[in-house]
């Protein structure tokens, strides 16, 4: 039973409203005085969120502990009012401050506007999520929060539908959150964003998306951006149909109008929490008085016209003169409120700009003395006395600057004789790198993945031999069955248990909700994906084939793979990516773009297994990990025959620990996935001509041979070739940088090392386009054959 709301006074009505009034001034106050500290040089870039006060302090009210927000980079005010951002942390991360104490969002890592709430305590384990107001972290492509948006909200409709989920009481109160979602009118232009409606008004989650529509983007306005100018009117088709529950309850209110916003923003949640039906609320006729950001000046853009009806109804100015006219305040009370705002601001302002450097400056001055202690004994000492002039008349106050004056009295002082000065100052550098090391360099993988302790795969005696697709249908439903948060989504899951088979009959056993049919909608399968990781779940999102993870690179790789690295550790989603790839049949469905996803994918595992009881030991090791990997199924694989472990809810596979196929003395083929037998074929020629070569499965390639030992290999043989059906310089040269630089494999090379690669093009259609276009068992041949005859040609003649 939903309670009435009760009944307020108007002395505490005057408080809430004098209280909203007093915080939206502070925002205003933080943007206009952010601005002026990047364009005096004080910062590097800002982007504020002035003009859009009002809405956000409405949209808070509605706000409560487990909700969730995915939003925009204008959201200042709202975390202001949900009291997950103070005013000098909104400078802090201004100044790119390094520290997760003073910023907490992404500790300096993202520019200013992206807001975070700290969902992970210190060791790394979940904080309970309903006893908070939640923010997951932004990213700056826009409309790229919406994918994230629909996974968030499509996880209270689990929690809320799926009996079994009911323990998790830490990451939800029976599916009653709401996943607040917010963006700007321009950014709807994007096709994440209808792709995200359609999938929210089908799937009935509860979201709230409100736009924010200031009829710009950028300079471009919305006559140029939206069908019609009226983003309201083209999505009156998405409206409720009581009939077949799909669709949105749909909401406008004006951006100056603080009591037309609060009204609807309380009786739009209500529903939306209650009845899990999505709202779209269109906030009209807001401005943005200080243009898009620092980069440039509205008014290039901005008839007269516009730029003073923005002045008019500018809604700090609007709730100023409704206040007056209601009689809720005088004219004095609010120049009191406006003035304290301004003098709050700055106050804070300037402590977060005093904590953000004091560091710096300290080392500065410590810098100075050694500096001088140098110099006192060095040939050089002109020049390092400069380098101290030049670093304290430095308005530079940032580490890269001291970092560089160290290296320039370094090189001067290199060749004096050693001081302990000297020694004090390589000191000072290694301490001050390690320290720069964890501040921007840290926390792009938790780890856990790698520790997961192996399990080696176990068969009966008398265990049976199976197609390969049946070793894992057996694996996920041992899975499914032990642990209620996993659940499986994509395009022909369902029904007919994806189109290779892999999930057959599990649908029925398990229930549409645990595994479940998608549109064909990459992008928002990934949403799906990430937001329900980032609330405790361990969902499986499928993309039917590798090529079409194209449609998803952008929130795989600008959103979940950067995501504990841009908190710093402060939000996971260790969400599963399963697909299937390499040799098949045709232009895109035989794709082997390895090169392209793993440059893409830094933050993520990426599994290339070569059978599917390989494939099942992975997905157990990320399942018992909190990180999220992609692994891709071999598409030709599935009808291979495999015998049936016997452990396959406890058998783990390493990442990163390559396999030796076949052991060998002359030369070394590294390679992985459909390429292993590929290479086998071509074993049986080479073995008849005398050559023995060892064939190492990498296995993984996000992790690369964490333990080096590829290179042990090469200390035997002397000779390698990198081997896989990428494009020419894509994963076949990864693969070389590893081993040969990394790993220093260079230095027991007595050949030159040779790459073996697919053609540029994709491939060609059919068996024979596969045969011409991909690396094939008389390629691997040749290959070898042509280096082992520059080692004896009389042993092994030119062979044509």
């Amino acid at each position: 039973m939903v309670e009435e709301p009760k009944a307020i006074t108007f002395d505490e009505f005057k408080k809430q409203t004098l209280d909203d009034y007093r915080l939206a001034h502070i925002s205003r106050q933080a943007s206009l005085l952010g601005r002026k500290e990047v364009l005096t040089g004080k910062a590097k870039f800002g982007i504020f969120g002035d003009g859009k006060e009002l809405a956000q302090i409405a949209m808070a009210k509605a706000f409560k502990n487990g909700d969730f927000r995915s939003g925009y980079y204008r959201d200042q005010t709202f975390m202001f009012a949900i009291g997950e951002l103070t005013v000098k942390q909104f400078f802090a991360q201004l100044y790119a401050d390094t520290s997760i104490e003073r910023e907490p969002a992404s500790a300096g890592r993202q520019m200013n506007g992206h807001y975070s709430t700290r969902s992970l305590n210190e060791n790394g384990d979940w904080k309970n999520l309903t006893e908070t107001k939640n923010s997951s972290s932004d990213i700056s492509p826009t409309a790229g929060q919406m994918a994230r948006l629909l996974g968030l909200a499509y996880a209270s409709k689990l929690y809320r539908n799926n009996k079994h989920l009911e323990y998790l009481t830490q990451f939800s109160d029976h599916g009653n959150e709401v996943a607040f979602g917010t963006i700007g009118n321009a950014s709807c232009a994007e096709g994440p964003f209808w792709e995200c409606i359609n999938a929210g008004g089908v799937l009935m989650a509860p979201m709230a998306i409100s736009i924010w529509d200031d009829e710009y983007g950028i300079s471009v306005p919305n006559k140029y951006q939206i069908t019609k100018q009226d983003l309201s009117e083209i999505l009156s088709g998405f409206s409720y149909s009581e009939e077949k529950h799909q669709g949105y309850h749909l909401h406008t209110a004006r951006g100056w109008n603080y009591a037309e916003l609060v009204k609807m923003y309380e009786e739009g949640i209500e529903s939306v929490r209650n009845n899990h039906i999505p709202a779209i609320f269109h906030i009209k006729e807001m401005t943005q008085p200080q243009g898009h950001s620092t980069s440039g000046s509205h008014e290039r853009y901005k008839s007269k016209e516009r730029l003073a009806w923005e002045s008019e109804y500018d809604c700090l100015k609007k709730m100023r003169e409704w206040m007056l006219e209601q009689g809720i305040s005088n004219a004095e009370e609010l120049d009191s409120i406006e003035n304290d705002a301004k003098k709050f601001v700055k106050q804070e302002q300037k402590a977060a700009s005093e904590e953000a450097t004091r560091g710096i400056l300290d080392d500065r001055l410590a810098l100075v003395n050694l500096f001088n202690e140098i110099a006192a004994a060095s040939s050089q000492k002109e020049a390092i006395l400069k380098e101290v002039e030049s670093l304290k008349d430095s308005l530079d106050i940032d580490k890269r600057t001291n970092i560089h004056a160290c290296w320039n009295v370094l090189f001067l002082s290199r060749k004096d004789s050693e001081t302990e000065a000297r020694r004090n100052l390589l000191a000072w550098k290694n301490k001050v790198a390690q320290i720069n090391e964890q501040d921007y360099s840290s926390d792009l993988y938790s780890g856990t993945a790698l520790k997961v302790p192996e399990v080696k795969v176990a068969y009966a005696d008398d265990a049976i031999t199976v197609d390969g697709r049946e070793v894992l249908v057996k694996f996920f439903e041992t899975a499914f069955e032990n642990d209620p948060r996993i659940f499986a989504f994509g395009e022909d899951v369902g029904k007919i248990g994806d189109v290779n088979q892999g999930l057959a009959g599990l649908q029925e056993k398990f229930g549409e909700i645990r595994i479940t049919d998608t549109g064909i909608r990459e992008t928002t399968i990934i949403g799906q994906g990430i937001g329900t990781a980032m609330r405790g779940l361990r969902p499986i999102a499928e993309v039917q084939y590798l090529d079409y993870l194209a449609y998803a690179i952008q929130s795989l790789t600008d959103d979940l793979s950067t995501l504990y690295y841009r908190t710093r550790g402060g939000q996971k989603a260790p969400l599963i990516v399963r697909t299937r790839g390499h040799r098949l049949e045709g232009i895109w469905h035989s794709g082997s773009p390895m090169g392209f996803i793993i440059n893409a994918l830094r933050g993520m595992y990426v599994c290339v297994p070569r059978n599917m009881t390989k494939a099942a030991g992975f997905y157990n090791t990320l399942l018992k990990s909190d990180e999220p990997g992609l692994v891709i199924e071999r598409l030709n694989a599935y009808r291979h025959k495999e015998k049936m472990p016997s452990n396959l809810a406890d058998y783990t596979l390493p990442l990163g620990v390559p396999e030796i196929l076949v052991e060998g003395t002359d030369i070394t083929i590294v390679t992985y996935g459909a390429c292993t037998d590929v290479a086998k074929e071509a074993l049986e020629k080479l073995n008849e001509s005398g050559i023995s070569v060892e064939l190492i499965d990498v296995q993984t390639l996000l992790p690369f041979d964490i333990n080096h030992s590829i290179v042990e290999s090469l200390k035997k043989t002397n000779r390698v070739i990198f081997f896989d059906e990428d494009v020419p310089g894509g994963c076949s040269s990864y693969m070389m940088q590893k081993v040969l630089e990394e790993q220093g494999g260079y230095f027991y090379l007595d050949s030159q090392p040779k790459t073996l690669t697919a053609k540029e093009h994709r491939p060609a259609y059919g068996s024979d386009g596969d045969y011409f276009s991909k690396p094939n068992a008389e390629d691997v041949f040749l290959a070898v054959y042509e280096i082992m005859n520059e080692v004896d040609p009389g042993k092994w003649p030119e062979f044509y």
